[in-house]
């Protein structure tokens, strides 16, 4: 066979040695190397070629890899194919693999070392070395080595043509040639189609995952299915657990599992995508949130009637979206629509204060009813209403209100947040304090003998807990840094700074007096013919007696039930006031009687004076009409002799008549008259013309 040689450049390579330390080790040894020239084809200096044959044992090997590779490259791909293959971590990402297989990838470097110095022995019984050798070193047979020796030379090889291809270093082919190939994730060859689809269906059922079924569940009803479906055989119960694992991560499959499992409430609550909010582009007092808030420590509450019960106070307050500042805290026992009046009326006319452009509300039914909004919990539509409907928020000069949607809380995550702020750095500072108890939160309930302590005396009261409460509000938080006000970019990071620097939306509150008349509780009643009827009172008035029958709105102070305001159509009608009742007689009292009777005529003698104006036939209103109804149309309504027809005044034609407010002939004055009945002259001459 003819001897084949390379360059000293290429035998350095095929060495692992640098190209002077070939060159100095031929020198010293030149009997051990078989040396010839070569002209080089574009002429020069003549090449000094090596013989395979003298180089190391490893030298060969490598050469005799490089020599199968260029055989490979010059011959057409489909016969290359057919020859040999490209290994498998060819194209494999390293930074992955070792990420994945880390005690693998360090192993294959303790064996690679290993191999290497078997390469490099060159002596006689290199056979009987590498049985001695791999028991030694390695614990296995020759093949074994013999193996990894292959495979360390067919990497070094593709390591070597990669490199002269792009520049790259593939050195790392030594290493990750001597590991396992990695199975390839999600085939489960054993898994016929019907037993896959078969655990997909049990796993996602909504009621086996809301039940929290567990994979031994799984694996019982496959067995029964099995049965059913006369299948030869299903996978081991680990192979089924690895398919499940392998739907959940590698397939994506978790987020609808969780769907299933714990509702589309909580899979939105920690699942489902979120957007950040641009709160830095708004103004000062521009968009205000709020809610209620349940401390959770107890306090002791005093009832009207002298009782002192434990109770966990509620929190009625507002957060400026902008600066985060606190604005418009109210605490009471139970929230209800009039605390809420309470807090924005505080929120209004309190120092720094003012009227916010939109309200962010929670959409509890303290916050939604109609009293506050002018519109029904279930209408979403936050049109513009007329004034009689507007409702308390829009009364008092807001804008509008938008509405969160029910059972998410991360809608308006600031108030939320900052609640979690108030039980870690104030709650739980308190004897009290027994714990949140949520649903996702049980563990964190904190047992307490809260009777014991209300005897004890140990509970503050609700006015010193409000106290403590204040004082940590205006004096901790309002003037500590907040992290979303340095997340955000704000040049002011304490909410009270903020607050006061930043620019301000800026619109003029209304009168205390009108806010005092917005703050009485309202409703809607039937006037009967004993006047109003309202926790077990009558109201009365005059004018209440056109509208016996009718639905009126009313209005009045809780504290002060001496007189109600009625309204009709956004429209004031009177003030009724609460009369005495009527005792049965003959122990009627004189005076209330009087004042009865006397109602009950005035009611008659203004209903008999519109009864007979609305009798005054056509003809009689103007003289100048005489005979109209005999010729044009007039009919009698009843039969009977007809009455001498008196004399009448004019008809009026201005607006105020037309608009049903007559005057009476008391409140008209003679000018008046003397203009009405020249243009009605006027009027009939030019009709006579015609």
């Amino acid at each position: 066979m003819a001897e084949a040689y390379v360059t000293l450049n290429e035998a350095a390579e095929l060495e692992g040695i640098q190209y002077k330390t070939l060159s100095k080790r031929i020198d010293r040894n030149p009997e051990k190397f078989i040396i010839t020239k070569q002209q080089r084809d574009g002429g020069g200096k003549e090449l000094t070629m090596v013989a395979v044959s003298s180089l190391s044992k490893k030298a060969r090997t490598a050469w005799k890899e490089r020599e199968k590779l260029k055989a490979v490259a010059e011959a057409p791909v489909q016969e290359a194919e057919e020859k040999t293959e490209t290994p498998w971590y060819v194209g494999e990402d390293i930074d992955w693999f070792i990420e994945k297989h880390n005690s693998e990838w360090y192993k294959a470097m303790e064996i690679g070392n290993i191999v290497r110095e078997f390469l490099e022995y060159d002596e006689k019984g290199r056979t009987e070395y590498a049985e001695t050798f791999a028991q030694e070193r390695l614990g296995k047979g020759k093949r074994t080595l013999y193996r990894y020796a292959k495979s360390y030379m067919e990497a070094e090889a593709w390591a070597d043509k990669l490199h002269k291809e792009d520049g790259g270093n593939y050195e790392f082919f030594k290493v990750i040639c001597l590991c396992r190939k990695p199975k390839e994730a999600g085939t489960f060859p054993s898994f016929t189609p019907e037993v896959r689809q078969a655990i997909k269906n049990i796993w996602f059922n909504e009621d086996f995952a809301q039940n929290q079924g567990t994979k031994e569940m799984l694996y019982d009803k496959l067995n029964i299915l099995k049965n059913i479906n006369h299948w030869e055989k299903i996978p081991s119960y680990q192979s089924v657990v690895r398919y499940i694992n392998y739907l959940m991560e590698d397939e994506n499959m978790y987020n609808a599992w969780y769907l299933a499992s714990r509702g589309s409430r909580e899979y939105k609550n920690k699942v489902l995508v979120k957007g950040s909010r641009d709160t830095k582009s708004l103004k000062v007092m521009q968009i205000v949130m709020g809610d209620e808030h349940t401390f959770d420590c107890w306090v002791a509450y005093t009832h009207p009637n002298g009782n002192v019960t434990a109770i966990k106070p509620h929190l009625a307050a507002w957060i400026d979206m902008r600066s985060r500042a606190i604005i418009g805290d109210v605490m009471c026992k139970d929230a209800n629509s009039d605390i809420l009046k309470q807090s924005l009326l505080k929120m209004m006319y309190s120092e720094q204060g003012g009227i916010p452009e939109y309200l962010y509300i929670d959409n509890g039914k303290d916050y939604t009813a109609k009293t506050m909004t002018g519109r029904s919990r279930n209408d979403r539509s936050g049109m513009n209403f007329d004034n009689e409907t507007k409702g308390f928020y829009k009364s008092i000069g807001i804008k509008d209100d938008h509405r969160a949607l029910p059972y998410e809380p991360w809608s308006k995550g600031q108030i939320e947040r900052f609640f979690g702020t108030v039980c870690n750095q104030f709650t739980k500072w308190f004897t009290s304090y027994t714990g949140t108890l949520t649903g996702s939160k049980t563990f964190a309930k904190v047992n307490k003998d809260v009777k014991g302590m209300l005897e004890r005396g140990e509970l503050m009261s609700l006015e010193e807990f409000y106290q403590a409460w204040s004082k940590w509000l205006h004096e901790v938080y309002m003037v500590k840094k907040h992290g979303g006000l340095k997340k955000a970019g704000e040049e002011w990071q304490t909410p009270l700074s903020c607050f006061e620097n930043a620019e301000r939306y800026e619109k003029a509150v209304p009168p205390k007096s009108y806010a005092t008349m917005l703050m009485m509780k309202s409703e809607n009643r039937t006037v009967k013919n004993i006047g109003i009827q309202l926790m077990n009172k009558e109201y009365r008035s005059d004018e209440l007696c056109d509208f016996i029958g009718q639905k009126v709105d009313i209005k009045y102070d809780p504290e002060d039930m001496a007189t109600i305001y009625v309204f009709q159509k956004g429209r004031k009608v009177c003030e009724a006031y609460c009369q005495e009742l009527l005792q049965i007689a003959p122990k009627v009292q004189q005076k209330a009687l009087e004042e009865h009777l006397k109602r009950q005529k005035r009611q008659q003698k203004r209903d008999r004076e519109r009864l007979k104006e609305a009798r005054i036939p056509f003809e009689e209103l103007n003289e100048q009409y005489v005979g109209f109804s005999e010729t044009t149309g007039g009919i009698d309504l009843m039969k009977g002799a007809k009455q001498k027809k008196a004399k009448v005044v004019q008809m009026p034609g201005d607006r105020t008549y037309q608009n049903g407010f007559r005057l009476s002939k008391r409140e008209e004055s003679e000018e008046e008259n003397e203009y009405i009945n020249k243009k009605a002259e006027d009027a009939l001459k030019a009709l006579r013309a015609l």
